[in-house]
C-alpha cells in the first residue's frame, strides 16, 4: 500500500508539471463552472416558483431532478472531455489550444449525451437513497456513490479516445479499474483530500482576516472575504484540471503502455501490472 501511495504521489506531481507547462488547461473548468451556475439558476428558480418539492420527492420531483441531473452532467462531461482531449495532446508533446479541446468534445457529443443520461439516472437513484430516513439505506447510498465515482473515473478518457457508445465506455472504465484499483483510488482520494485541506485552510484564514479587517472597515472586510472566496475557487479550478490530466495519463498508459514524457520516472510500469 505504501508503494501505491508513493506511485500515486509521483503521478500527481507529474500531472502538476503538465499543468504548469500549459496553464490554459485551467480555463476548461473555469468555463464549465460558469455554465454550471447558469444551469443551476435555470432549474432552481422554477423549482422554488412552482414549489415542485413542497410535498416531497414525488413523481414531478423525480422527473425534474432527472432533467436537472441530465443537463448538469451533460455540461460537466462535455467540458471534462474538452479538458482531457487537450491534456492528451499535451501528453503527446503537442501544444493544445482551447479550440483543440472543444473540437475533441464536440466530436463525441452523442456519446456524451448518452452517458449523461446514464449518469443522471444513477444520480437520481442515489439521491433517492440518501433522502431515506433509514440510516443504513443512506449509508448504502453513500457507499454506492463512492463506488460509482471510482468505476467511472476513466469514462471521459475512453469517450475522448475511442469511437464507442456510453455503455461500452462505462464497461471499459470498469475493466480498467480492475487493473488500476490502487492508483485510481489513492489518486482520487489523495487529490481530493489534499485540496480539501487547502480549501479549508483558505476558508479559515480568509474568515480570520475578514474578522480582523472588520475592526478597521466593513468595506475592507468585504474585500478580504471576496479575495478569500476567489482563492478558494482558484483552488477548485486547479484541482479539476489536475484530476483531468491525471485521468488522461492513467488511461493513456493503461491502454498503450507508453509513458508520456512528463511521466517518465513516475513508475507507471508498476501501476499497471495485473492485480492479483
Amino acid at each position: 500500500m505504501f508503494d501505491k501511495f508513493s506511485r500515486s504521489w509521483d503521478l500527481v506531481k507529474a500531472s502538476a508539471s503538465v499543468l504548469r507547462s500549459d496553464k490554459e488547461l485551467m480555463l476548461f473548468p473555469v468555463i464549465s463552472g460558469a455554465v454550471t451556475l447558469v444551469v443551476l439558476a435555470t432549474f432552481l428558480l422554477p423549482a422554488f416558483a412552482l414549489r415542485i418539492f413542497a410535498d416531497g420527492f414525488g413523481l414531478g420531483g423525480v422527473v425534474f431532478g432527472f432533467l436537472f441531473y441530465f443537463v448538469q452532467y451533460a455540461v460537466m462531461i462535455f467540458f471534462n472531455c474538452a479538458l482531457v482531449g487537450a491534456a492528451m495532446i499535451r501528453l503527446d508533446g503537442g501544444d493544445p489550444t482551447l479550440a483543440d479541446g472543444f473540437n475533441a468534445a464536440k466530436a463525441r457529443i452523442p456519446a456524451i449525451l448518452g452517458y449523461a443520461a446514464i449518469a443522471a439516472t444513477v444520480g437520481v437513484l442515489l439521491q433517492g437513497l440518501k433522502q431515506k430516513d433509514n440510516f443504513l439505506v443512506r449509508l448504502m447510498g453513500s457507499v454506492l456513490g463512492a463506488a460509482w465515482t471510482l468505476a467511472t473515473f476513466l469514462v471521459v478518457p475512453v469517450l475522448v479516445s475511442r469511437d464507442i457508445g456510453p455503455i461500452d465506455a462505462l464497461k471499459q472504465s470498469v475493466a480498467l479499474l480492475k487493473r488500476t484499483w490502487g492508483e485510481n483510488a489513492v489518486g482520487q482520494v489523495g487529490i481530493g483530500a489534499a485540496f480539501g485541506l487547502i480549501t479549508t485552510a483558505v476558508a479559515i484564514v480568509g474568515a480570520g482576516l475578514a474578522v480582523l479587517a472588520a475592526q478597521v472597515s466593513f468595506a475592507l472586510a468585504i474585500v478580504v472575504g471576496a479575495l478569500a472566496l476567489l482563492a478558494a475557487l482558484l483552488v477548485g479550478v486547479y484541482q479539476a484540471a489536475l484530476s483531468g490530466i491525471y485521468s488522461a495519463a492513467l488511461y493513456r498508459y493503461a491502454v498503450s503502455h507508453e509513458t508520456p514524457a512528463a511521466f517518465r520516472g513516475a513508475d507507471l510500469e508498476h501501476a499497471f501490472l495485473p492485480k492479483a
